[in-house]
Parts: structure tokens; sequence; C-alpha cells
């Protein structure tokens, strides 16, 4: 059974991890991988510092997992990113076999439910909209100050 508190408590460390970014001037997405209710992984976009596309949250987050793991699936785990994930990281979702995805703010632009749900593996459960409104207040405070400038 999922438990609702469950999820609010890691989307809040994964908020922690998008703060990160923001103060950092990367765009403020945040991650957390969990297995056995216990963090083993964390990221935050690292694509302007890498100066790499791929840098993203969920990217970094699914290496660390791999490596705390030692193996590259991670059926048994729950992802916790602060924005719907993009085509590029739900593949590399899909192929890690992730047990479960948590997300905050949704994507409609560059999200990968725009293409449809079938690029995550089978099995991979998806709950959205979990703390939704801070997720997306993060972003859209970033997005202003970029504006600003």
């Amino acid at each position: 059974m999922i438990i609702q508190n469950g999820d609010e408590h890691f989307m809040r460390q994964a908020l922690k991890e998008a703060e990160q970014a923001f103060k950092v001037d990367e765009v403020p997405v945040g991650a957390v991988i969990v297995c056995a209710d216990r963090i083993i992984a964390r990221g935050h976009n690292r694509t302007e510092r890498l100066n790499d596309v791929t840098a993203h949250a969920e990217m970094q987050s699914i290496t660390a997992a791999a490596e705390h793991l030692g193996g590259k699936y991670l059926k048994e785990c729950t992802l916790y990113v602060t924005l719907e994930p993009c085509v590029m990281c739900a593949g590399a979702l899909h192929w890690s076999q992730i047990g479960r995805i948590v997300f905050g703010a949704f994507d409609e632009k560059a999200g990968y439910r725009r293409i449809g749900g079938s690029l995550l593996h089978p099995k991979t459960q998806v709950t959205g909209g979990v703390l939704e409104a801070e997720c997306s207040d993060l972003l859209k405070a970033f997005f202003k100050r970029k504006r600003a400038l």
C-alpha cells in the first residue's frame, strides 16, 4: 500500500535538491530515489555546471542509485522528482525498470506524457501531482528571475 504522507515526505527531500539547483542557477528540478523506505540517491539538475544536456536530476539519481545497489535495475525503488520526467529521462527510467515514479509538477511542454506513457517500463507505477503547487512555484520563481535579468 502506498502511503500519501510517505510520498509527501520524500517529495520534500526532492524539493530540497531542487532548491540546491535554484541556488546555483540551474533549472530547479530535484530528485531522490528511495529503496526500502531509505533514500539511496539524490540529484538535481547540473546541465549548466557540467555543460551536459543529459545531466538532469533523474539521470544523476539513476546513476547514483545503480552505483549504490551495485546493479543497473531499480525494480524495488521509487523515484521522487519535482517535475514530470522528460522523454530522455523516461527512456532511462524504462531501462532501469524503476518500480515507481512520483512526480510533483506536470510538464505539458516537455514531459514524457505528451508522447504517451508507453515510454516507461510496463510495470512502472506512476503518481503525479504530489506537492504540485510547491514544485511548480519554485520553477515559476526561477523563470521569473531569469526573465527579469
